[in-house]
């Protein structure tokens, strides 16, 4: 039998281990509470640490409470009714962010998700849009240890897309290709907003900057040539274009009117003209008065040596040499502007080496100081990383150079211009030189990439039809005045050959005249993808079939005739349009009708391409496109049904009235941002 004392042990022992599972148990509950989010300190147990972080994180949570709703607000929002209130809807943009959210909320747990993908259907059968993501999805789900196929993928994003007005039904095709078919009513809507707004489409407040375009540039005392055509076509057309989305925009001509060549050619002046300061010199052909003094240059050391001191003068301001200089710079200022004003180029100011000449010590002197610069054999170089030459800034003899230029130029227009984005159209020849001078200035701190987009718009030179680069008969470079001549004449011919003369007034016939020529020649060039080469022909560029000017200008005045036939006058079209905004959109039921007005919808996501990659043969093949598939409606759709005896009209569909009228607005804003002046009669 156990003693006494043995039992007061047991018991002392039982209670000992009864308190143990006790306490074991209060803290299986408190760990439990604690993985649970649950765990709550007694009070006696706070301290004044612990009681200030608990207030601090009930105010986090009560924010986060309010964030979380007005996130969903904004969402709801987002995913509600389609907004055209700003104008015009990027659709691919707003897909994107459909799908974007769809991911987020299918993936929660992967963090750095791809960038959301949407493009135009491979197939139109399947859909109008797809979303490419399933499958780099797949990958990004693979290489953190989740296997899971891309359609699986595909399923899993298109179960949590929220509901959105935009979209009508959607599917799955091949490995994970989702497919989305717009909302017929969305698209009536939009055509309507199209009718009523016009062609408004606009970046946002955020997203514009002062854009600063450097084109054209010809130099003084030298006629433009064919080289400097694509220039100044493809810079005024990249202008038009960010005018167009909101952005102020400052045109410059960066023109070549200073440097040692001004020293023989006023040495020259001041030999054929000596009175040149009391009476203007009658230049009139200052290409012939340049190859003279170049020659005499060449040829007469006693006239080079003049010439160099000409230079000393001129840059030390001289007044009498600054005067010579300016009269030649004028002679050549109106050559430019006659063809700018045939070309119908505007607002393009004039911001010549000159300018940056008193700004370039500025520039040195920056460089010294961050220890950029290297003296070698008295030259003062910069090596700029990433490139294989260096830059040279200071000549052995002290002069500058273009690149010297060029530094003290990208530094004004970054701080005194404020441009965040800055653009330069000049030949693929000098894309190293630009990106050398790029890389200076980043290295210089003068600009961020993320936050200052600095590009050369670089284009391959113009060909003859024999492939070759494109000369005169005599090997001469072609005068760009002498091709626009060229333009009007094979046009004249052209419209005569037609009989638009016997149709048309004079005045009517003039401004066909011009409009073609000028119109085929800028087309022809935009039309190209700027980075190629291309071969200039008349015969190509005039021809009223296929991708060109001259079919689209056709096609446009053909299109305007419609409503002039049916005899419906642009109030009783607005009237119409206001009328079917009200009642829901532009009536769509035939399937070129539905057709036609997908193409229409899509142009703010054309811009927004051009705009990103800088290539207006882009929005060439839009409208190219666009007036394809209008031709396809006009050929299946009757827009006024007339009597096949009399020809009385029976019958006016104003639907698609509206939808010419669509057409011709889209059109008409292609026309305006790549230059070119449609007339209504041809």
């Amino acid at each position: 039998m156990a003693s006494g004392d043995d039992d007061a042990k047991i018991k002392e022992i039982s209670n000992i281990i009864s308190k143990q599972e006790e306490e074991t148990g209060r803290i299986i509950q408190e760990i439990n509470a604690l993985n649970n989010g649950q765990f709550v300190l007694a009070e006696d147990d706070k301290t004044d640490t612990i009681q200030q972080l608990e207030a601090a994180n009930a105010k986090l949570a009560y924010q986060a409470v309010h964030l979380e709703r007005s996130l969903q607000a904004e969402l709801d929002k987002r995913n509600g009714p389609v907004d055209f209130s700003n104008g015009m809807i990027n659709i691919i943009d707003k897909l994107s962010d459909v799908f974007g959210q769809a991911i987020k909320k299918s993936f929660p747990n992967i963090h750095n998700l791809p960038a959301v993908s949407v493009t135009l259907a491979q197939n139109e059968k399947f859909g109008d849009y797809q979303c490419n993501n399933a499958m780099t999805m797949a990958g990004v789900l693979k290489s953190q240890g989740v296997k899971m196929a891309p359609r699986q993928v595909a399923e899993q994003i298109v179960k949590n897309l929220p509901v959105t007005e935009l979209i009508e039904n959607y599917n799955i095709a091949g490995p994970g290709f989702i497919n989305v078919k717009l909302n017929q009513k969305f698209l009536k809507q939009a055509v309507a907003e199209l009718l009523v707004k016009g062609v408004k489409f606009q970046h946002s407040a955020q997203q514009c900057a002062r854009v600063v375009i450097d084109y054209s540039s010809p130099n003084i005392a030298k006629e433009m040539h064919v080289g400097h055509l694509r220039s100044t076509i493809i810079g005024d057309c990249l202008a038009n274009m960010f005018e167009y989305l909101g952005h102020d925009v400052l045109r410059l001509n960066h023109v070549g009117d200073w440097g040692t060549q001004f020293g023989m050619l006023i040495a020259h002046l001041t030999d054929m003209f000596p009175n040149y300061k009391e009476t203007s010199p009658p230049i009139s052909d200052l290409q012939a008065f340049y190859k003279q003094s170049k020659k005499r240059f060449d040829n007469d050391a006693e006239f080079k040596k003049r010439a160099y001191e000409c230079v000393v003068k001129l840059q030390s301001k001289d007044p009498d040499f600054i005067k010579a200089w300016n009269l030649i710079c004028d002679v050549s200022r109106k050559e430019f502007q006659l063809i700018y004003d045939r070309l119908r180029i505007g607002n393009l100011i004039e911001r010549g080496e000159s300018f940056y000449h008193e700004l370039m010590p500025q520039a040195i002197k920056a460089l010294e100081d961050k220890g950029l610069v290297v003296v070698e054999d008295g030259r003062k170089l910069v090596f700029p990383e990433g490139s294989q030459f260096p830059l040279t800034i200071v000549k052995s003899d002290g002069g500058f150079t273009y690149d010297t230029s060029d530094v003290a130029c990208i530094k004004q227009r970054i701080f005194d211009e404020k441009g965040g984005i800055l653009i330069y159209v000049t030949d693929s020849g000098q894309a190293a030189h630009f990106q050398a001078i790029y890389s200076v200035a980043r290295k210089m701190g003068w600009y961020d990439p993320e936050e200052t987009r600095v590009e050369h718009v670089g284009f391959g030179v113009v060909l003859g039809e024999d492939r070759k680069k494109f000369k005169t008969r005599s090997g001469d470079t072609v005068r760009l005045v002498d091709l626009l001549d060229e333009g009007l004449k094979r046009c004249e011919d052209k419209l005569k050959e037609k009989g638009r003369d016997k149709e048309l007034t004079p005045d009517e016939l003039k401004a066909a005249k011009e409009s073609v020529a000028y119109g085929c020649i800028k087309y022809a060039d935009l039309s190209h993808n700027r980075t190629n080469d291309y071969v200039f022909s008349f015969d190509k560029m005039l021809d009223d079939r296929g991708n060109t000017a001259a079919y689209l200008l056709y096609a446009y005045t053909r299109i305007k005739s419609i409503s002039r036939v049916a005899k419906i006058t642009k109030w009783e079209l607005i009237t119409a349009a206001k009328v079917a905004r009200q009642e829901g959109g532009l009536q769509l039921v035939h399937p070129k009708e539905v057709k036609l007005a997908r193409y229409l919808v899509r142009f703010p996501e054309i811009l927004q391409r051009v705009c990103d990659d800088l290539t207006p043969h882009t929005l060439c093949d839009y409208l190219y496109e666009l007036a394809s598939v209008f031709t396809e409606f006009y050929d299946n759709c009757y827009c006024v049904e007339k009597d096949r005896k009399t020809g009385e009209i029976v019958k006016i569909h104003t639907n698609r009235l509206l939808l010419c009228e669509a057409t011709t607005a889209i059109m008409d804003q292609c026309f305006k941002i790549l230059g070119i002046t449609p007339v209504h009669k041809m």
